[in-house]
């Protein structure tokens, strides 16, 4: 399973890549206002993005509600770079104009994915990426990961040839809370985890783990210092 970063945080993203475990980044509105970017310059920052993250896909989330509105935000965005890619909502707008920015060739993540037949939809529509989210439905009590796997073995049951522009669908886990959310997505064959840095970082930490390096070093200091 690869990981995706679901931040649009500069130094995040950075160091993410640094670790040599980064496949990609997702971005959406609300991620992008917690860097206190203005609007102006929020092309400007996915295309910082796209460069940092050369060759691995970076989805920018249109903000439009109609088709054309779509369609227009998503052939501006993807003219900025050719890794990035273009996120839309599941709904009516977003399935048309999904089908229509991808009969042009550009590659499209659907996301606020919470029921397999949405996934269904966004396939047939053109959707290279399918964001089911987790996270959000173990905050109304209910099971993500169950949802996680009937969108998985729906979309996994059916040859995508000719419906993308690379006749491949990938379901991106996203709304990932914790470790184990990541840990379920791959024993159920997610092809990637987005994922945000605290969650990552809970990935990369364990407590023994921890604990051994502080006492590998405690006892190096101690043969250093006889």
């Amino acid at each position: 399973m690869k990981f995706f970063i679901d931040t649009a945080n500069l130094e995040e993203i950075a160091e993410a890549k640094s670790w040599g475990c980064l496949a990609g980044v997702t971005t959406n509105p609300s991620l992008y206002a917690k860097t206190g970017g203005a609007l102006a310059d929020f092309e400007p920052h996915m295309q910082k993005i796209a460069e940092l993250c050369k060759g691995l896909p970076v989805s920018a989330e249109t903000t439009a509600t109609t088709v054309d509105g779509m369609v227009a935000d998503g052939r501006r965005l993807a003219a900025l770079a050719p890794n990035i890619v273009i996120k839309l909502p599941i709904c009516e707008a977003g399935l048309a104009a999904c089908r229509i920015l991808a009969d042009g060739g550009i590659r499209v993540n659907m996301t606020l994915i919470f029921s397999a037949t949405q996934a269904l939809l966004a396939a047939n529509a053109g959707a290279r990426y399918i964001s089911p989210f987790v996270g959000r439905y173990d905050d109304i009590a209910l099971d993500g990961i169950s949802q996680l796997a009937d969108v998985i073995t729906c979309i996994k049951n059916y040859d995508w040839s000719g419906k993308n522009p690379d006749g491949v669908v990938e379901i991106i886990t996203a709304s990932v809370r914790t470790a184990n959310h990541v840990v379920q997505a791959a024993l159920l064959g997610a092809d990637i985890a987005t994922v945000p840095m605290k969650a990552l970082k809970k990935c990369l930490h364990h407590p023994l783990t921890d604990a051994g390096i502080a006492a590998f070093e405690a006892d190096w200091e101690r043969v250093a210092n006889a």
